[in-house]
């Protein structure tokens, strides 16, 4: 127990920053995502597809993957394509969602990336690609941090008035914008409730006038979830730096 608090914090600690390139490529899920108007289930559980899975499956491809051209060099318009791929497959996986058509797809990337035009069969080869990259395990798409902020956003409506000036999208945003980052966002997978109540914690700063911070919020997240405290404040401002702070690539 003590080893995983300790990891945790080195995690927190070093707020390890996203390459351009992972950056570049989330920021363009996100916007495609919205563009789209797919549902959030679809949208996060691309997310954790494309940068949990599929991103950091790439530092372990065999050579005769990497030299693929989809791959090889790794460009921006690549991972952007691979970002719609990641859509693509969430929406398959979703019977509640309708699928998104290989022309809708293509008619995003020819408005929105601008270095390279791919045609209908480069989306069925990076489909391939992709597949092969995570060794056709996609497993259960899903994305547990957004149900479990809603969750968490009702129970603290219900004991203090205060949580109605956080709102869901708020904390939305704020999900989008960890996924940005490596470091943090990988929480999402490895400890799902502590990044949740860092992003309803960071939620509740930015809202609520500082007035009206006489709500013990962490003690009740503690009590609500069994997360520390120390460990959910450390989480928050990380989330709040990310945030608020320019990045090193904008100094």
């Amino acid at each position: 127990e003590r080893e995983r608090e300790r990891e945790r914090e080195m995690k927190t600690e070093s707020r390890q920053a996203s390459s351009p390139l992972r950056r570049e490529a989330v920021e363009f899920l996100i916007n495609s995502a919205d563009e789209l108007r797919v549902p959030p289930t679809v949208k996060y559980s691309a997310l954790s597809l494309f940068a949990h899975r599929f991103f950091l499956s790439l530092s372990s491809i065999s050579h005769s993957q990497s030299q693929k051209w989809l791959l090889y060099p790794l460009r921006t318009s690549n991972l952007q394509l691979f970002a719609l791929i990641s859509l693509w497959i969430s929406t398959k996986f979703h019977a509640s969602s309708p699928r998104l058509s290989l022309k809708t797809l293509k008619s995003i990337a020819d408005s929105q990336i601008s270095d390279e035009h791919f045609t209908k069969s480069d989306f069925v080869e990076a489909e391939i690609i992709f597949l092969e990259t995570l060794d056709f395990e996609i497993g259960i798409l899903s994305c547990p941090a957004f149900a479990m902020i809603e969750e968490m956003l009702c129970k603290l409506r219900a004991v203090a008035k205060v949580g109605e000036m956080v709102s869901f999208e708020t904390c939305l945003d704020v999900l989008d914008l960890v996924y940005e980052n490596d470091g943090i966002s990988r929480l999402c997978v490895e400890s799902p409730f502590y990044i949740c109540a860092g992003i309803v914690a960071a939620s509740f700063v930015i809202s609520v006038p500082k007035q009206r911070w006489e709500f013990p919020l962490l003690s009740w997240m503690n009590f609500v979830t069994g997360c520390k405290e120390r460990e959910i404040m450390g989480i928050a401002q990380a989330i709040l730096e990310h945030i608020l702070l320019p990045s090193p690539q904008c100094k």
